[in-house]
């Protein structure tokens, strides 16, 4: 597994740069017998087809296979996310704006629930908006945005009601062989037209001690452009 030390800030630093390493608007990475075959990302893409945008990733393995082992309690315990950081605003998915780094998420975190409306998740694989920023406390150097303490930030309707800027939208979403799917309707997410991305597959750790910062990217497993510059381009499926 890779260390993010050095990422943050690159991927902090990356909204603004250049497309690279894409291919057919996608990005397509070389398979690694150092990264878990699970998350070994090959190939990752957001395409728009018909009145949806489908964010997929392929790894060289079976997807979703691997799961964080359950520790009976919240704090301190695991999250394994399959991961689309964007150039999205925090704005374009319910938060105040300008907010932090907006990723696409899809988890699986068997000591706790964070669906929307008090329901329950933590037995599958399910999608998350998140809202990353730097963190220096954290392992990583990177976290999930916290909300401080007496503050009222906007949120959107289908925030879970925890102290993060995280959102937790029922979009339907697949694990089939070595591909996860997202599904997400046009007219939730209309600035996705314009947005760059990239893929990630990491270990994310509640915080031992229930403080901020409460949810830390503690693990990188893979990069898909090796660079976190943000490459790929949203495109119309062929």
């Amino acid at each position: 597994m890779t260390r993010l030390l050095p990422l943050a800030a690159v991927l902090l630093a990356s909204l603004s740069a250049a497309p690279s390493f894409a291919h057919d608007n996608g990005i397509h990475a070389e398979p690694s017998d150092a990264v878990n075959a699970s998350f070994d990302i090959v190939e990752t893409t957001i395409v728009t087809r018909g009145d949806e945008a489908i964010f997929t990733t392929r790894v060289r393995g079976e997807a979703g296979i691997d799961k964080p082992d359950a520790t009976g309690q919240f704090a301190g315990s695991d999250v394994y996310a399959y991961v689309w950081p964007t150039s999205l605003d925090s704005a374009d998915i319910g938060f105040d704006a300008g907010q932090g780094i907006v990723a696409l998420a899809v988890t699986f975190h068997p000591d706790f629930d964070d669906a929307a409306y008090g329901g329950v998740n933590r037995h599958v694989w399910h999608p998350h908006w998140v809202v990353l920023g730097e963190d220096v406390t954290c392992p990583g150097g990177l976290k999930v945005h916290d909300i401080p303490e007496g503050t009222n930030p906007k949120v959107p309707p289908t925030w879970p009601n925890v102290p993060l800027l995280i959102d937790s939208p029922e979009y339907p979403t697949s694990f089939t062989g070595d591909t996860v799917e997202v599904r997400i309707p046009l007219n939730l997410i209309s600035a996705i037209f314009d947005a760059s991305f990239d893929g990630v597959t990491a270990g994310l750790k509640i915080n031992d001690n229930l403080h901020a910062p409460l949810l830390c990217v503690e693990n990188v497993f893979k990069v898909a452009s090796g660079d976190l510059s943000l490459p790929g381009e949203v495109s119309p499926a062929h």
